[in-house]
């Protein structure tokens, strides 16, 4: 099976391409020609993702899915929530969303967050969502290399490494997208 993949974000591609080798071809939007900046203005991840999708089906014609993460912090109320890729301000990088949260977060006992995942699949002109979640909690200072993101910040439950530390081949066996994936995954081999 192959299917769309609507997301420019490299990493998030590689990820899931990763997570799905061997049971679906994930085609990327180069592969469809689809140079543009597809818009994300919801305020829910479940809009985002959709609006992604809906993108990429209106225009090009192809059944496809998206994703859109957010990552959920106890002490900020849930923020930066959908605006995760842009806290810093518009035009910002994840290094300055990483500092912007560590400053944020100084003085705060309570720094339990979680990632949140959601998959807009639309197929044969229905829609479907697919959701994953990791709790952990944001650490004082960066830790790692890999991964992307507040990946070097985040360390989630039951571990002692960050996302960054871990490395690919464990993040993306527990992580939010890796859930949401599988969940995906189980539900296009199933039909």
């Amino acid at each position: 099976m192959k299917i769309v993949f609507a997301t420019n974000n490299r990493h998030k591609l590689d990820e899931i391409q990763k997570i799905t080798e061997g049971k679906i071809e994930i085609l990327s939007l180069s592969d469809i020609d689809c140079y543009e900046e597809i818009p994300e203005t919801g305020i829910t991840l479940e809009e985002n993702a959709m609006m992604k999708a809906q993108f990429i089906k209106d225009k090009f014609g192809f059944d496809c899915f998206a994703d859109d993460t957010g990552l959920e912090v106890d002490a900020l109320d849930g923020a930066p929530g959908v605006y995760s890729s842009r806290y810093a301000g518009e035009a910002c990088n994840p290094q300055d969303n990483m500092e912007k949260m560590l400053r944020v977060l100084e003085s705060k006992k309570n720094r339990k967050a979680r990632f949140r995942t959601v998959i807009a699949l639309l197929l044969n002109g229905r829609q479907y969502f697919f959701e994953g979640e990791i709790n952990g909690e944001i650490i004082e200072e960066k830790r790692g290399t890999a991964g992307f993101g507040y990946d070097p910040i985040f360390l989630p439950e039951g571990f002692d490494k960050t996302f960054a530390e871990l490395g690919d081949e464990v993040k993306n066996s527990i992580s939010h997208r890796a859930i949401a994936t599988s969940k995906l995954i189980d539900f296009l081999l199933s039909i």
